[in-house]
């Protein structure tokens, strides 16, 4: 028990940026992918896991060797007004997807508890708000590494409901599907939603975080000799992390697969409308397991979804950032966040359709990507800002792989919508 509670307290950016990555437009998307493709969607997220390793521990490597996140190395290779409209970019995406889970986390609550749907949405906006603002990093991330178990709930609906197996295996090695618009914008809004640019920005300035949290640790490019132990706590930290993030991914579909695909209920559009549809076909259980989940995972990706961008938007404006210090301390940095929430919430109470900005800002996210990722590589594989501890082979190799696959689907997605 000792054992496993020091592997807790070592688990940290990795873990949290995974579990962060099923938030509820992410189940939503899924469960889209599940319901009107069944299980001939399961090989995106299969296929996409070691690329998010890749590119997750890239944007990690960056972090911990230079001390500075994702926006700030940036400005050093690109032109700033580039740098500019991508975080632009950014925000808007993000703002979109946090005012989407916190419509779904107030409709999963309605459906548990009833009430007032928009009551809830404003309740947990004021919470998220709240804790982002008034707790400091230290005592937080122990807050998002306990939420990172509600993504259990998905595992624990397939044990409710029967599965067959070999059916499984054929739709990650052998999808049937047809290949036209709609089928590429959904799968460039899974590879969008999966391997998601507010991830990389979150995770870049958490290793930041951590570091300035440490008094004897320090930026790898300044304390070469701490690079052997942080290095591989970041390579294993991410391989867990999108593991798990991946295995939810691939259940959430499997889920609404076997259940809703098969039983005809193949346009979902909302992750509580998947939570509502499961109640007559896989019981109260499953239902319940699925709403919750929705709650959970919510509140896990709202801080990392508005500290994102808080963290782009101030490193390229040369603010103070980070979680750690107090509002009085940076007050710009804060107000970032504060907008990403509150806007959020206003779109909950525009006419504005969430789900179809929301799947939108999914495909945002898969274009936006490309770019990003690109810039990455150019960053993690320069001397001059990295020192010795330049990406590896490895991870340049899968980087630009995953940069050419997500060219590639978008480009298609173009051609044929």
């Amino acid at each position: 028990m000792s054992r496993l509670k020091d592997l807790f307290k070592r688990v940290g950016p990795g873990v949290i940026t995974g579990a962060a990555d099923d938030d509820p437009s992410g189940i939503a998307t899924y469960s889209q992918a599940g319901a009107q493709f069944g299980l001939n969607m399961l090989w995106t997220v299969v296929l996409t896991w070691p690329l998010m390793v890749a590119v997750q521990s890239i944007s990690a490597r960056i972090g911990r060797v230079t001390g500075r996140g994702l926006a700030a190395n940036f400005v050093e290779v690109l032109p700033r007004p580039l740098v500019g409209v991508l975080v632009g970019l950014l925000f808007i995406a993000n703002t979109v997807n946090i005012g989407a889970d916190l419509s779904a986390m107030g409709a999963a609550a309605h459906l548990v508890l009833g009430g007032n749907r928009h009551f809830f949405t404003i309740g947990f906006a004021i919470v998220s708000l709240l804790a982002v603002v008034l707790v400091p990093y230290h005592r937080y991330v122990g807050y998002l590494k306990w939420l990172t178990f509600s993504l259990f709930a998905y595992v624990g609906v397939v044990f409710t409901v029967h599965i067959d197996w070999l059916a499984v295996l054929g739709g990650i090695v052998a999808p049937r599907f047809a290949v036209n618009g709609d089928s590429l914008t959904l799968v460039v809004a899974i590879f969008g939603t999966t391997i998601s640019p507010y991830l990389f920005f979150w995770q870049s300035s958490e290793e930041v975080e951590e570091e300035e949290a440490d008094p004897a640790a320090g930026p790898l490019i300044d304390h070469p000799e701490q690079a052997p132990r942080e290095l591989t706590r970041i390579g294993w930290e991410t391989w867990l992390g999108m593991g798990f993030s991946n295995l939810v991914a691939f259940f959430i579909i499997l889920t609404t697969a076997v259940t809703l695909n098969a039983s005809g209920q193949t346009d979902i559009q909302t992750s509580e409308q998947a939570a509502a549809a499961l109640k007559p076909i896989a019981g109260a259980w499953s239902f319940m397991l699925f709403s919750l989940g929705i709650i959970g995972t919510g509140l896990l990706a709202i801080p990392v979804l508005a500290g994102s961008a808080g963290y782009a938007v101030g490193e390229i404006r040369g603010w103070r950032t980070g979680l750690e210090r107090t509002p009085r301390e940076a007050v710009p940095f804060y107000a970032v966040i504060a907008a990403g929430i509150v806007l959020g919430v206003g779109i909950d109470f525009t006419p504005l359709d969430p789900i179809k900005a929301l799947f939108w800002s999914a495909v945002l996210n898969g274009v936006i990507t490309v770019p990003i990722i690109a810039a990455m590589l150019i960053v993690a594989s320069r001397p001059q800002q990295m020192g010795a501890f330049v990406a590896t082979p490895g991870q340049r190799i899968l980087g630009w792989t995953t940069t050419a696959v997500m060219a590639a689907a978008a480009v298609a997605m173009f051609a044929l919508m």
